[in-house]
């Protein structure tokens, strides 16, 4: 089965991470892409890329029959889906093996069988892998499921049963929730999987999602690759994973890798898959799902064990053998940071924009699976997934250091990212200590809000404020001015800037013409020396101490990043800017989406709180609610329509006091 031309149907940091591997194999490649994505780079990393149609999804990657033309057109003989989109649908693996291309990955049939939730719970009982208790039966009448939840018991997990990625997944708590939460499963898994089946599974206390990487072959052999610990999650959605885990032993670690190999076996797997567990704190463990692709965190396998996972897929699609298991070793410790274009401290929101700067750090033990360059666009139809950053160490204090150090020299501004979170997460005691759960950020970091020094905030205002005066030496009336050259004795220039509410006022005074200023900060006048370096680099000397600043001009802000962090300043306006109006009570949309469902209409009565809006946007929902109790006397969207960041959705006049 030999080919030498491969498709990559996807985007982003995995296409590009598919298309390096096909190029190190020395294969040709085909990459595909919507509208929005025309100047994107898995685009420019492919010989030759076919577009697919407009943006959404639906209209580009999600085309089968647009994907498979692709293929016939530029002489593709084989397809890789990278993970998402495609990736785990039984259908489109049919229609490539009805075109007559490889699909690389596993079966139709085990794509289908694991992409239903409720049977795959079922193969793997009657295997003896552990299920957690639960309900996935077929009759998915409301009575029924609330029966179910009865002897299931609270709290429990309603989840999709064709879903996947913590979409349609919710806990619920008490029998009165649990009617709404049904109601929203639903609809999320019926938009996110054409399929609203759901099922319940009992709530384990306390919980660590570890997965086991296994690998098939043609040949009727599967070993595993070792485990991943994935607990670090939002919204179900994992954003910190790292091998070995820290809550195994040797004997526990054989256990559950050995039941990995028997979901394999039992699916007569092939390519690479990855079989879920959740464990307990007594060391129990409960099968969960297996993933019939490859996983976001899959270099954190390959760190640790020196393979190439997505060449393992390759060989495996053209008939190749695999190793056996004993010669499989692991060596060191890896973790991985999911870099996401979100706001942590305003709810993981995801964020839209354009990279100003995307320098990515280099160092030993240090690599970045990337699908982004300096200026992409980071919009509204896809995951906000923006890069992996994963290190590998002899042992997990040398990965945790490294990745510090790579997430504190990463060069990412111009769009909100959960960077200062990651660091948080890193530096948390629990964390560092390796006995966490998937509690962690709700238990630890909830409610977690970026905070800088006013030190650190106070040195970036001085940065940024040296940079424009550097900039501008040279360019006044008189040649070789120096900057802030005053001819009479009034006091010194000086420089306004906004960093949200805060304002920062820095007055300066060169006092030579070789960088030397005098700048006065908090009330204390101090010696300071800048230096340009570059276009964007600054080295500021301020109290005897040498930092070195990237300032990015935008506009009137200025993005200033340094080894503590960034920050973004606004330069004030010398003059008030005129009152906008505000709408009172106005419901406004936090990020460009879709309108899913319009909850009122107008001379409605609501409370504070109440639900308004659904808003949809990069695969997430927000329930937008009243700000306070009174009366809808405008209603601005209607269900379907794409809106933009800070449109006013809902006005609620708010009762008389």
């Amino acid at each position: 089965m030999f080919f030498d031309k491969v498709l990559v149907a996807n985007r982003g940091e995995i296409a590009c991470r598919v298309l390096r591997t096909c190029r190190d194999l020395g294969l040709a490649t085909v990459a595909v892409y919507s509208d929005a994505d025309a100047d994107a780079p898995h685009v420019a990393a492919a010989d030759e890329a076919v577009r697919l149609g407009p943006a959404p999804p639906a209209e580009s990657y999600l085309k089968v029959a647009a994907v498979i033309e692709a293929a016939r057109r530029t002489g593709a003989q084989a397809i890789h889906p990278g993970y998402g989109f495609l990736a785990e649908n039984a259908a489109f693996v049919e229609a490539c093996e009805a075109a007559g291309l490889v699909f690389i990955g596993p079966r139709a049939e085990t794509v289908r069988a694991m992409g239903d939730k409720a049977s795959a719970r079922r193969l793997m009982a009657e295997r003896g892998v552990p299920v957690v208790p639960g309900y996935d039966g077929e009759d998915q009448r409301d009575e029924t499921l609330m029966a179910a939840a009865l002897t299931v018991g609270y709290p429990l997990l309603v989840k999709a049963s064709a879903g996947g990625g913590g979409k349609g997944m919710n806990v619920v708590r008490r029998p009165e929730d649990l009617g709404d939460a049904l109601a929203q499963a639903r609809r999320l898994a019926k938009a996110a999987f054409g399929d609203d089946r759901l099922i319940l599974e009992k709530y384990v206390a306390l919980p660590r999602h570890v997965e086991v990487q296994i690998l098939g072959d043609r040949h009727g052999q599967v070993v595993h690759v070792f485990e991943r610990e994935c607990s670090v999650q939002r919204r179900f959605q994992k954003i910190i994973e790292e091998s070995p885990s820290p809550a195994l032993d040797d004997a526990l670690r054989a256990r559950l890798c050995e039941a990995g190999v028997t979901a394999g076996q039992a699916l007569g797997y092939q390519g690479a898959g990855t079989v879920e567990f959740i464990l307990d704190a007594t060391g129990a463990f409960y099968f969960l799902e297996v993933n019939t692709r490859l996983q976001v965190e899959h270099p954190v396998t390959e760190a640790i064990t020196g393979l190439d996972l997505v060449a393992w897929q390759i060989k495996v699609a053209c008939g190749g053998r695999l190793p056996p298991q004993d010669a499989i070793a692991r060596k060191g410790h890896a973790m991985e940071c999911r870099l996401y274009a979100e706001d942590p401290g305003g709810g993981f929101l995801p964020a839209t924009g354009r990279l100003l700067e995307w320098a990515p750090p280099e160092g030993p033990g240090v690599r970045v699976d990337a699908g982004v360059v300096e200026g992409s666009e980071v919009g509204i139809h896809y995951d906000p997934l923006l890069a992996k950053l994963i290190t590998h160490g002899p042992d997990r204090d040398t990965a945790l250091w490294r990745m510090l150090g790579a997430l504190r020299r990463l060069g990412c501004q111009g769009v909100t990212t959960n960077r200062d979170f990651l660091v948080a997460v890193l530096r948390h005691p629990a964390f560092r200590a390796g006995t966490y759960t998937t509690h962690f950020i709700p238990d630890h970091l909830g409610g977690w809000a970026p905070q800088v020094r006013p030190a650190i905030l106070g040195r970036r205002a001085v940065a940024a404020t040296l940079f424009e005066v550097l900039a501008g030496q040279g360019r006044g009336p008189v040649p070789g001015l120096r900057p802030g050259w005053r001819n009479n004795p009034f006091g010194p220039e000086q420089r306004e800037w906004l960093v949200g509410e805060q304002r920062l006022r820095i007055p300066y005074r060169a006092t030579d013409g070789a960088g030397g200023f005098e700048v006065i900060l908090d009330g204390r006048a101090l010696a300071a020396r800048a230096h340009r370096e570059g276009d964007r680099g600054l080295a500021l000397e301020l109290s005897g101490v040498t930092r070195r600043f990237v300032v990015v001009v935008d506009g009137n802000r200025r993005l200033v990043r340094d080894a503590d962090g960034q920050s973004v300043l606004v330069a004030a306006p010398r003059f008030p800017e005129a009152e906008a109006i505000d709408d009172m009570g106005g419901c406004v949309a936090p990020m460009p989406g879709k309108v899913v469902r319009v909850l009122v209409a107008p001379e409605q009565t609501v409370a504070k709180g109440q639900a308004l809006v659904i808003l949809e946007a990069m695969k997430m929902e927000q329930m937008l609610q009243a700000p306070h109790a009174g009366t809808v006397t405008d209603v601005r969207c209607e269900e379907g329509a794409q809106v933009d960041a800070g449109a006013v959705l809902v006005v609620v006049e708010a009762e008389a006091e």
